[in-house]
């Protein structure tokens, strides 16, 4: 998996995805470990600088941001180091504060099997999917279409979700449009509203669809246009 770094024009939904990561991660734990990845987000959130990946803040103030006492904050800062999600990069000397780091991966890592429990397209964007075609033209529309509704649960609905999530633009001109058919053991057939939209999506479009179509469920193989 190619892990997205917290930097450059999408730097900011990485960081909300990282936060979120462990958020999800911290709900599916016992009490304890909970408490610690809470502290641990407060910290991040507060304190930490992304463009640097730097995190230089003395005990005192981590104990008053999490109301413990420097004990306390002296042990859990041990168990991030010993999770690997904290790397000391400087060791604090003569009245400096040392300066850790995170390890991103490591956090991935160790959050990859509460991404599910978000949301099939917060998944889907985790795992860094290749990036789609560039080739891609989008109609030119006059606004954004809304997410798609996800009462009816089935896979086309949070395929579209995940799609609409990655690029709202394509979704609008492309992907909004075309409805749900036929499903046939793993071929999944979708209705355009005209043979050129279909032919489109066919050449342009298919293997982000299917991806997306795969990400939520394993078992579609091939995905059929028809107008």
């Amino acid at each position: 998996m190619q892990v997205k770094r917290p930097a450059g024009r999408h730097a900011s939904v990485v960081k909300y995805d990282i936060l979120t990561a462990l958020g999800a991660f911290a709900l599916s734990q016992p009490k304890s470990p909970q408490r610690l990845v809470l502290r641990f987000m407060t910290l991040v959130t507060a304190r930490y600088n992304w463009s640097r990946n730097e995190l230089a803040v003395g005990q005192r103030e981590i104990a008053k941001l999490w109301t413990v006492d420097e004990r306390t904050v002296k042990r859990e800062m041990a168990k991030l180091r010993a999770m690997g999600w904290l790397v000391v990069k400087k060791q604090g000397v003569r009245g400096r504060v040392s300066e850790h780091g995170l390890d991103v991966d490591r956090i991935y890592e160790d959050t990859r099997a509460s991404w599910s429990n978000v949301g099939p397209d917060f998944e889907h964007r985790m795992k860094g999917q290749e990036a789609p075609p560039t080739n891609v033209v989008p109609l030119r529309t006059g606004q954004i279409a809304a997410a798609p509704d996800l009462s009816d649960g089935n896979e086309w609905s949070l395929a579209k979700a995940v799609l609409h999530q990655e690029d709202p633009a394509i979704y609008t001109a492309w992907i909004a449009a075309l409805t749900r058919g036929d499903r046939a053991g793993g071929r999944l057939t979708l209705t355009a509203p005209s043979r050129f939209h279909a032919n489109y999506v066919l050449s342009h479009l298919k293997p982000r669809l299917l991806a997306a179509c795969r990400d939520v469920d394993d078992q579609i193989s091939d995905i059929v246009v028809l107008s």
